[in-house]
């Protein structure tokens, strides 16, 4: 169960509780990356399911690459300027080593789902989370937002019976 709070890209402070009984695709992101244009795919997959109670969440990280210089005000710029980016973006955090965030230890812990567990590989590793919170799929960097898996997965945790 996602618990705690974190920073939107503009300051806000934001109760993780707030997403409790939505469908989550939590999503470290970067905007020099190769796979930067997953943006336009994570947008398309947030339009498309919101209404049903879908929320991406997007945070991003400068640990690989350094592919995310920019501020949160550059960030928030870069991500609506060429992607048109309306989901819910967050500060910038480290997701692997000794200054990974809570959030992204609940999400790599083998205490959470040992196959979801481990540390984060590269930019746009996504993690779907169940309405009940839980940690249900992990996919890695090479999988496309409007990947047919991906896709699948979300269809079946946006079902009433899910």
């Amino acid at each position: 169960m996602l618990h705690g709070k974190m920073k939107s890209l503009a300051g806000q402070e934001v109760d993780l509780t707030r997403y409790q009984g939505k469908v989550l695709l939590i999503v470290n992101v970067a905007s020099q990356c190769g796979y930067t244009p997953q943006y336009k795919g994570l947008q398309a997959l947030y339009d498309k399911y919101a209404q049903g109670g879908f929320v991406v969440l997007g945070f991003p990280c400068n640990q690989f690459g350094r592919q995310e210089p920019g501020t949160a005000e550059q960030i928030a710029q870069f991500c609506q300027r060429h992607y048109g980016v309306t989901f819910d973006m967050f500060e910038k955090v480290d997701v692997n080593g000794k200054d990974q965030c809570d959030l992204y230890k609940y999400l790599t812990s083998p205490d959470t789902n040992t196959r979801c567990a481990g540390p984060i590989q590269w930019n746009f590793e996504k993690f779907l989370i169940s309405r009940a919170g839980a940690v249900v799929a992990r996919f890695g960097s090479g999988a496309a937002p409007e990947s047919k898996s991906l896709v699948e997965a979300i269809e079946r945790e946006m079902q009433p019976s899910a």
